[in-house]
């Protein structure tokens, strides 16, 4: 079985503009610098692409209405919410439902999108003005430009949704990393602008670009997890307020123009790091909790800045200054702060975490707690995965045999005492609800996943308790902790453990990517298919019926489509599942077969004498008012009953065959003609053959093909028993004239598949009807 981790899916790729503005603004560049254009230009011209898209972007953004409220169950990432238990629909949370709460958030995004615009938009305009602009004016404009963006930055970026009130610790940290890097940014800026007087435009600009670049880096650092979108506008803002704040020390020193295009990179960064950041945050990110913020950048950032820039110094100039000796060493001072903050936290996280981890274990320990006990909180299971290098989660479901989840205490404490027993002594067993736990193991995948096979095995010895013994049925979940956010892990596990549940428990199942994708799509049946009948968006499509020896239709086949606005066309095979878990069957079947009825009497209204058949389930066939319904949709349209086939699939029929054969006498009481699909030819099948009351016989095309060791195709086998028994046969699914040809040469008498007719609506296949006389069969 393969294993994917959470992360494995294709890389995102950058938007095809942004790599085309990219790709001219970094030729632009080039050619500024080696003199094949202005200076100035080079710079308006690389920038300007980048700031055009950006600045289109944020005014859509800024423009847009506000988004419709989440789906029932699912979060605004798209991802599943919750897993639900049992076939209804989950009750809609409270997250979901549309709230003042929530269109505030996004007018206030929509408000920071106008800002960012305007932002962008001024630091585009400052570099488009240059080669406009006399050398002796283009201090002022750049001087203007800064002084303009920055504010609008400012103030954009303290209105962006989702931003939380900081703790004392966090607040300190974020300072002390601020000042560090901002020192060393400063000691960098002043040891590296050129020697003698240095003009105060240049100076300030320095120093303040350097300062609000340092709180506009940690702040993007810290947000990085928490609020990516966030994390993106801030480093925009940076890239943009550190390329205004060159441009104005370029423009003050009087470099040459040559030198100008520096600016470009960081200015073009920063548009579009803005309008990406802006446009996430408005979709909706979901803030990541529970992930300890990285100590490195504090700690190497600065002293990597200042190593560098001194040693540039020292190779060029050979000596420091007072003032830059005392700005260097300032740099020490927070980094030894920071050490001592990050060693703190360190020991308080490590604290939290064994703590969290012992109180898991006591709630599944060698003596675990009494049954009515709560169970409590997976955010401490997040954080023990969160300080794990690798391994495996394994999720287990536990339902009793009757389909109850109820452990009383007994079995609970049996129940912890085999998977105590049946894990590693290092592993971690926790109980999440009344009746799931979790394995956390350092083991590998493959190793994990035979843990898992082993722990059903032992679950599934009976549980001894007071007056007999109770039945346990297990399902689990499997998920690869390394490379991955702990609630991703979790989640991932979850979705493993319902696909068990689906696929009939007392299994192990792995995640991967694609059955994330196949269970989210069942979340989207379960909450778009109740209602779709009252909604009108069922539909039935016909695929007629040819006799094979002279190709005209004597029949259809009734093949219905979900025609869903939000899912498309959806074909039987996903629809049906869903509906029998949602115990929407009968519901489908009703409306089926009264719309095969009423257009199968509309066609024996313009004289033409067809039947038509129409798919049960064996389900649907077992319900006790089965044939009193069809009998009541054939009085209702007024068609004769020979003219209506009900199909069930042989496959289905073994279970339930006593019932199945007792409804198909019934209907052929009632003169309605019965048929079995997907007739596979083998012994078993054969069997039953007998004893089923039925009309017609239909198979596929794979019995049509020659036998093996040059045998006669089975096909002949089959029309010789249906003679014998006084069955038509029907071959479905003929796709070629070769497999018609074959089927009419075993004698069968209809045929039905692409290579006669494709399945139409019922106006385009009445129309294919009028090219062949109305001759009754």
């Amino acid at each position: 079985m393969p294993v994917t981790h959470p992360d494995a899916g294709p890389r995102r790729r950058p938007p095809l503009p942004d790599l085309v503005v990219s790709i001219a603004g970094a030729l632009f560049v080039l050619a500024g610098a080696a003199g094949l254009v202005p200076g100035p230009a080079a710079v308006a011209l690389a920038v300007a692409g980048g700031s055009a898209l950006a600045c289109v972007r944020l005014a859509w953004l800024a423009g847009v209405p506000p988004m419709p409220p989440d789906p029932p169950g699912v979060t605004p990432t798209g991802r599943p919410a919750g897993i639900p238990r049992g076939p209804a629909t989950p009750p809609e949370p409270a997250a979901a439902r549309p709230t003042g709460r929530r269109a505030r958030r996004v007018a206030l995004s929509r408000r920071v999108a106008g800002i960012l615009d305007a932002a962008v938009l001024a630091a585009g305009l400052t570099v488009a003005v240059l080669p406009l602009s006399d050398p002796a004016h283009r201090l002022p404009v750049a001087l203007a430009g800064l002084a303009i963006t920055g504010p609008l930055y400012a103030v954009a970026l303290l209105r962006l949704p989702g931003r939380s009130r900081l703790s004392g610790g966090e607040r300190l940290r974020r300072a002390v990393d601020a000042v560090g890097l901002g020192v060393s940014l400063v000691f960098a800026g002043w040891v590296l602008l050129p020697d003698g007087p240095v003009p105060p435009p240049a100076r300030a600009a320095s120093v303040g670009g350097a300062l609000a670049l340092a709180v506009l880096l940690v702040a993007a650092v810290a947000e990085r997890r928490r609020r990516p979108g966030a994390a993106g506008c801030h480093a925009g803002a940076a890239a943009t307020v550190g390329g205004l704040a060159l441009l104005v020390v370029l423009l003050a020193c009087a470099a040459p123009d040559r030198a100008l295009p520096a600016v470009a990179p960081p200015l073009l960064a920063g548009a579009l790091l803005t309008a990406a950041g802006a446009r996430r945050t408005a979709a909706g990110e979901r803030p990541r909790t529970g992930a300890a913020p990285a100590a490195w950048p504090g700690l190497t950032a600065p002293a990597g800045i200042a190593a560098l820039a001194a040693g540039h110094h020292l190779w060029t100039v050979g000596e420091f200054t007072a003032p830059a000796i005392a700005l260097g060493l300032s740099v020490i001072p927070p980094m030894v702060v920071r050490e001592v903050l990050a060693a703190a936290d360190q020991r308080r996280r490590a604290e939290r975490l064994a703590a969290g981890e012992a109180r898991l274990r006591h709630l599944a320990g060698e003596d675990p707690p009494p049954a009515d006990a709560p169970p409590a909180d997976r955010a401490e299971l997040a954080r023990v995965l969160a300080r794990r290098a690798g391994g495996a989660l394994l999720v287990v479901d536990l339902h009793g045999a009757d389909e109850t989840a109820v452990l009383d205490g007994p079995v609970l404490a049996e129940v912890v005492h085999r998977l105590r027993s049946g894990s590693g002594p290092h592993d971690l067993v926790a109980r999440l609800t009344d009746a799931e736990f979790a394995v956390l193991t350092d083991l590998g995948p493959v190793p994990a996943y035979a843990l898992g096979i082993r722990l059903l095995a032992a679950l599934a010895e009976p549980c001894p308790r007071p007056g007999g013994a109770s039945r346990i049925r297990a399902s689990i979940g499997l998920a690869e902790t390394t490379g991955g956010e702990p609630e991703d892990v979790l989640r991932q596990a979850d979705l493993a453990r319902r696909r068990a549940v689906q696929l009939g428990r007392d299994r192990v199942e792995w995640y991967d990517a694609y059955l994330e994708e196949q269970l989210v799509r069942r979340l989207d049946l379960e909450r778009e298919l109740p209602g779709a009948v009252a909604r009108g968006e069922l539909d039935l499509v016909y695929q007629p019926v040819l006799a094979l020896a002279d190709r005209q239709p004597v029949g259809t086949e009734a093949l219905l489509r979900w025609r869903s606005p939000a899912l498309g066309t959806v074909l039987p095979e996903e629809l049906l599942p869903v509906a029998a878990d949602l115990d929407l069957l009968g519901e489908v079947g009703r409306w089926v077969l009264d719309r095969a009825c009423r257009q199968l009497a509309d066609w024996s209204g313009s004289g033409r004498e067809l039947w038509m058949a129409v798919n049960v389930t064996p389900r649907e066939l077992a319900a006790p008012d089965f044939v009193a319904r069809t009998a009541t949709a054939l009085a209702a349209h007024d068609v004769p009953p020979e003219r209506l086939v009900v199909e069930v699939a042989e496959p289905a029929v073994a279970p339930e065959l006593s019932t199945v054969v007792a409804r198909l006498a019934g209907l052929r009481s009632l003169g309605v003609r019965t048929a079995l699909d997907d007739f596979r030819a083998e012994h078993a099948s054969l069997a039953q053959l007998r004893r089923l009351p039925i009309d017609l016989l239909k198979v596929g095309p794979h019995l049509v093909g020659p036998g093996a060791d040059g045998q006669r195709p089975l096909i002949d086998v089959v029309a010789n028993l249906g003679d014998r028994l006084g069955l038509e046969v029907v071959v479905e699914g003929l796709e070629s004239d070769v497999q018609v040809a074959g089927a009419r040469r075993a004698g069968c008498r209809y045929g039905q598949g692409f290579a006669l007719a494709r399945p139409a609506p019922a106006e385009r296949v009445e129309a294919w009807f009028e090219e062949f006389p109305s001759t009754p069969r």
